[in-house]
């Protein structure tokens, strides 16, 4: 066992890793900040209000992007950031949000989800999931359509959409349209250090998905969860009914082989909408790469507005 395979350690270095991302986000400008995160497409205005989500877990505060004012009650997407379970990246998605607010004409529910090691597993998933319900049992009070209502999320989030998928389908509702994984991670019984990228550094190192694996869920026997690992062999449930899926993986990613397996386990049961593997690209590209973030964006909202029927 490495050192950081050891929840203590995991716990101390995931707790450096949020000090540093959350003075990097209040910094003015420069790479990592909420101002640098804002500025990214200004085409699209950022016109938001926030709320805060009462659940089980603790409350959850939310941004929400609302969509062009020309269709009464519109669809919603709830978006679960990045960040590995551990750093709380909300801001990071906000060009994402603000591009699927006006290119999908939805409203966008950016969830600040608790994180680990503060709340390891079940908590982010459990919180998640609520958030989605109570997003469409009170539609009607805030102005959005929750019999139409998508999920989807990047790296850590894209995992957290899936196991609300999950949920949703466990126990019957709410019902989800479209749930949208983008390089997510999917197999946590895999160790890290026997995961395969196509190239010989990629962003995601094996040390780092080693932490954040451990500080989400520190016993390693409960990283089989269906909600954690729906990927790995070991979860062979039957899927079928769960919501239809885009699943999104880049070529250069250490997740990428995870993606693909649950990609090819969804067309297995009529679920997979899409897999489309962002070619020259690693882990968490959408954030440097204007170029490949506005594609994949278009494509994600693309998906969006056609499963709730508004063509092209």
């Amino acid at each position: 066992m490495s050192l950081l395979a050891r929840p203590s350690a995991a716990a101390l270095v995931a707790k450096t890793l949020q000090r540093l991302t959350g003075f990097a986000s209040r910094r003015p400008k420069g790479p990592g900040s909420d101002a640098a995160s804002h500025a990214r497409f200004p085409e699209f205005p950022r016109t938001v209000r926030t709320l805060t989500v009462p659940t089980s877990v603790a409350a959850a505060r939310v941004t929400v992007y609302l969509p062009p004012a020309t269709t009464p009650a519109p669809p919603v997407h709830v978006n679960f950031h990045g960040g590995g379970y551990v750093m709380s990246l909300t801001e990071l998605d906000d060009p994402l949000c603000r591009f699927l607010a006006a290119e999908a004409g939805v409203a966008v529910v950016n969830v600040d989800y608790v994180v680990a090691p503060q709340h390891p597993f079940p908590a982010p998933p459990r919180q998640a999931y609520e958030v989605v319900r109570w997003v469409a049992e009170h539609a009607a009070e805030q102005g959005w359509d929750g019999s139409r209502v998508t999920v989807g999320g990047q790296s850590a989030g894209g995992g957290l959409a899936a196991a609300v998928a999950r949920q949703a389908l466990a126990e019957g509702g709410p019902s989800i349209a479209l749930q949208v994984l983008h390089y997510p991670p999917l197999d946590l019984v895999t160790n890290a250090a026997d995961k395969q990228a196509a190239i010989a550094r990629p962003m995601l190192r094996p040390w780092m998905a080693e932490v954040f694996d451990t500080a989400y869920v520190p016993e390693p026997k409960r990283r089989a969860d269906p909600l954690v690992s729906p990927a790995h062999p070991s979860d062979t449930a039957d899927l079928t009914g769960i919501a239809p899926a885009v699943v999104i993986t880049a070529a250069y990613d250490l997740l990428r082989a995870e993606g693909e397996r649950y990609a090819s386990r969804l067309g297995a049961v009529g679920a997979l909408v899409e897999h489309h593997e962002v070619a020259g690209a690693d882990h968490g590209y959408d954030g440097k790469d204007d170029v490949k973030a506005r594609e994949v964006y278009a494509l994600i909202a693309r998906h969006v507005r056609e499963v709730h029927g508004r063509g092209a």
